[in-house]
């Protein structure tokens, strides 16, 4: 089992979260927030049940929701929809997205 999955779970609690507070103000972000972390959650887990290059696909898919996942609590903090967000939640979406960009562009062995 891939081991950032089980942190990419915890981030996944956090998401939901803060898409409550979202959600307040603006359903829709809350919406496309919840959409996209389900996004990173599913295709890393089809990744670790996947090969080479379909491994790799579903990793930079999942790369892509994680990075969506963040700009959405920086829009709804830019837009004064949430307030601060406590720094371990940030850095563990952070973790996440350098472990999954490790795995999309490391070479080839």
């Amino acid at each position: 089992m891939l081991r950032i999955y089980e942190v990419v779970l915890v981030m996944a609690g956090d998401a939901a979260s803060i898409a409550e507070r979202i959600e307040r103000k603006d359903s829709d972000l809350a919406r496309q927030m919840r959409r996209a972390m389900h996004s990173v959650a599913l295709n890393a887990a089809e990744g670790m049940g996947n090969h080479a290059g379909n491994k790799r696909q579903r990793y930079s898919s999942a790369l892509g929701s994680a990075r969506e996942v963040l700009a959405r609590v920086q829009v709804a903090q830019a837009m004064r929809y949430i307030g601060t967000v406590d720094a371990k939640v940030l850095d563990r979406m952070d973790h996440v997205i350098a472990t999954l960009t490790r795995l999309v562009y490391r070479r080839a062995a």
